[in-house]
């Protein structure tokens, strides 16, 4: 189900991204900051979708909740010519390299029982 989504979430992206229309230099940090923000919730929706904890009411709550955070962030930041964003993609980031490590942990395991199992029937067939 999970990759079914994946897979359909590239083709609209791709769909999408031929059609649009180029975004304007001044607009690009905050599409930038609400990216990172959004990736950030897609790679939790992952991990917990694999720790069989998925709420899809927090993952659209987050979604959309730290995009518009992290835009206006960089709204408040740029106003008092302080880069505010910076903390903002500091904890994306550290949050999606934190998902990413624990999807990884958890295909890296699920690999090793296969081995393992592997194993185990090939020692048995030839006892």
């Amino acid at each position: 189900m999970i990759l079914v989504a994946i897979i359909l979430g590239c083709v609209v992206g791709i769909v999408v991204g031929n059609f649009a229309p180029i975004i304007p230099y001044t607009y690009s940090g905050y599409l930038a900051i609400a990216i990172v923000a959004a990736l950030d919730s897609v790679f939790g929706g992952v991990a917990s979708s694999l720790n069989k904890k998925f709420d899809m009411g927090v993952f659209l709550s987050g979604f959309f909740g730290n995009a518009i955070l992290a835009i206006l962030l960089t709204y408040l930041g740029q106003r008092l010519n302080v880069d505010i964003y910076l903390a903002a993609i500091l904890v994306f980031v550290t949050r999606m390299f934190n998902n990413l490590g624990m999807i990884r942990r958890y295909y890296l395991e699920k690999f090793r029982e296969r081995g393992r199992k592997r194993n185990s029937v090939s020692r048995n067939n030839t006892k």
